[in-house]
Order: C-alpha cells, then structure tokens, then sequence
C-alpha cells in the first residue's frame, strides 16, 4: 500500500529526477521511493556493520592477555604488590 506525502525539492532536483525517469521510462515517485529504500537498507547495514566491529572488538579485548613490560599479566590485580616491590616497601 503506498502512502501519499508532499516532498520538496530544489529545481535541480527535480529537473535532474524528471530526466532520469524518462531515461528509465518510469515515473519520478518511483525513482524517489527506490531512493529512499536504498538509502535506508545502506544506513541500517552501516550502522549493523559498526556494531558488528564493536562487538568485536570488545570481544578481543576481553579475551587479550595484557601484559607488563616484564611479562606479567595480572597487574591490573596485583598493582599493589608490584607497587611495593617496586618501591621496596612489600
């Protein structure tokens, strides 16, 4: 079922459409409806395609071993320890 909406456009906009669809032998309204669902379907998959690398993303960085410049992994839960030794108060 289409639906009836007023859209307006820039002279050029229109002159530009009006010469496209008599190239296509199809109406001006079918070219703006193919338009609007292009334009749709390509920001829904942008937006999908960044959520999709952001996931990933945190997916990665869950899943890394971070270390230290001596190796060790688990500064993040013994800073203190490692504080102290470094400062010779442990």
């Amino acid at each position: 079922m289409l639906v009836r909406t007023m859209v307006q456009l820039t002279e050029e906009q229109l002159s530009v459409l009006k010469e496209l669809a008599k190239t296509r032998k199809t109406s001006v309204a079918r070219l703006v409806r193919e338009s609007v669902a292009q334009y749709v379907a390509t920001t829904l998959v942008d937006k999908e395609e960044r959520r999709r690398r952001m996931l990933a993303a945190l997916e990665a960085i869950d899943k890394a071993q971070f270390q230290d410049i001596d190796g060790a992994t688990d500064v993040s839960v013994n800073h203190d320890k490692y504080l102290a030794e470094i400062y010779g108060t442990w």
